[in-house]
């Protein structure tokens, strides 16, 4: 049954949490050299600054998929949208860095229950494939949407007010929600739903917090008992919840859906992708506005290309997947993505406008196109009345790849830095992130001070180097991997592919 005129405008509200979350994301990454400055977080404390959230919404997608499927996705989305508001209020008035990361905390725990919450909503409104995939590809669009909003809007804020105004753009965002939904969005659930099993929720949350802790720390101060013990232990617990998911008759995760290597390739396309977009911004923007030295409404600016080139890919996707193998499609993404870090991996601490945009335009627009064809293969595989876990699970593995991003690629950042600054005999101050060392040299006489800064920026566009590199490694790998494990899935007209489950397998 084919959707109609009620279901495509209540598309229309499903956009508006995806929107604020990526606009969330962006105005973030902008703000953080004033947050910098006004709470003078130490390199760690900044790093959970941008964590904490992605690893807590990680650690909580899952359960709350689920939870949806049980008590109802529309009212789970509903008090999501409450909650999330309540936490960008507290959020920006936080005094310190470390009220500032609990409150990131308390965000990652109402946006948890966003995202899943909108993706099984579509696939319980959009029956019909085709309009099915049309509506995934506003939905990731909306993404790049954000992306575009995101700066303008935070450089805005922060050019006329102080950085918690980021947060409080917020709330008439979820107020909004919170009086259409009720209107225009059907409520559904599990008819069936199986016993609530709490031990899975806990198990869930305890392999992905210390596994991420470990690879943090393992990065960013070298080998250690500490980092390597918490990353092991994070997969035994991990290896616990799956083994746990497979006795249980009413499992939080189908972990048999795994079995298809269509579904996996998909799983990790996602992962992979994220993984590296998220992980490059917290690169780009330091580098528009501390070696460039660009205002944040101008570094903004910047961004207009890269979304709308985005918006572009994913809004073509259901186009191509019509006419070409998704499989090949998805690599054809990756690859696009993979030239674009590479051309970011060139960046000097001259400052180059041309190849900055060009970079980005290119790595946004071909992972936008990726991350659209590889979502809607990953929901297509759900049963209506399991949507939710599925959708928690996607959004497990985008939000693991965008946590993973910025702690692996910054942390790669992060230590060349350290390295080649201490090398150029740096005051120790300086050695945290780039931001400090300008600040250090700022106090500095002029002669020592420019001598400072310019090391800074050259120490800080070789850590651009290497994580860019890291990053295309990555995705050129993906880009040979997805086309071979892919292969099975036929395209969109083939009248083999008539529904989700039967093309992934």
């Amino acid at each position: 049954m084919k959707a109609g005129r009620k279901q495509w405008i209540g598309l229309a509200v499903l956009v508006l949490p995806v929107l604020l979350i990526s606009v969330d994301l962006h105005v973030l990454s902008y703000a953080l050299p004033f947050i910098s400055a006004s709470l003078a977080p130490s390199s760690s404390q900044l790093l959970w600054i941008i964590d904490i959230y992605p690893f807590i919404l990680a650690g909580l997608l899952l359960p709350m998929g689920t939870l949806g499927d049980r008590i109802g996705r529309r009212r789970l989305l509903m008090a999501g949208a409450a909650a999330f508001g309540a936490a960008s209020a507290i959020a920006a008035f936080s005094a310190d860095a470390g009220t500032l990361i609990a409150t990131r905390a308390l965000l990652g725990i109402g946006g948890a229950t966003l995202m899943p919450s909108t993706l099984s909503l579509i696939r319980n409104m959009f029956h019909d494939d085709g309009q099915r995939r049309v509506a995934i590809s506003i939905w990731t669009a909306a993404f790049a949407g954000g992306a575009m909003l995101g700066p303008l809007m935070g450089g805005a804020l922060l050019e006329h007010f102080w950085w918690g105004s980021v947060f409080l753009v917020n709330l008439p965002v979820m107020a909004l929600l919170l009086v259409l939904a009720p209107l225009l969005l059907p409520e559904s659930r599990d008819p069936r739903p199986g016993r609530f099993d709490v031990l899975s929720v806990a198990l869930s949350l305890a392999a992905i917090l210390p596994a991420i802790y470990g690879v943090q720390h393992l990065a960013e101060d070298g080998f250690g008992p500490l980092p390597v013990l918490a990353i092991a232990a994070g997969l035994a617990l991990g290896v616990a919840f799956v083994r746990r998911q497979r006795v249980l008759p009413e499992p939080m995760l189908d972990v048999r859906l795994f079995g298809s290597r269509a579904f996996s390739a998909a799983i990790g396309a996602n992962t992979l992708g994220v993984f590296a977009m998220v992980g490059s911004s917290l690169f780009t923007t330091q580098y528009l506005q501390m070696v460039m030295g660009a205002r944040p409404f101008v570094a903004g600016l910047y961004a207009l290309p890269s979304a709308g080139m985005a918006t572009l890919t994913a809004a073509l996707a259901p186009v191509l997947v019509r006419k070409v193998r998704p499989g090949l499609v998805v690599g054809a993404g990756l690859l696009i993505g993979a030239s674009g870090f590479a051309l970011l991996a060139r960046l000097d601490a001259g400052g180059q406008a041309v190849p900055l945009i060009v970079g980005i335009m290119l790595m946004a627009g071909g992972i936008a196109l990726a991350l659209t064809v590889s979502s809607d293969l990953i929901i297509a595989a759900a049963p209506p009345e399991r949507a939710g876990s599925v959708a928690g699970l996607s959004q497990v593995a985008t939000e693991f790849g965008g946590a993973l991003g910025i702690c692996l690629l910054g942390s790669i950042g992060a230590a060349v830095y350290r390295d080649h600054l201490a090398g150029a005999g740096a005051p120790a101050p300086a050695l945290d992130t780039l931001g400090a060392a300008l600040d250090v040299a700022g106090r500095l006489p002029r002669p020592a001070g420019d001598a400072l800064a310019a090391a800074a920026r050259d120490a800080f566009t070789q850590g651009q180097h290497y994580a860019m590199i890291t990053a295309a490694a990555g995705l050129y790998l993906m880009a040979v991997l997805a086309p071979i494990l892919l292969r099975s899935v036929r395209r969109a007209d083939q009248p083999e592919r008539r529904s989700g489950q039967h093309a992934m397998r």
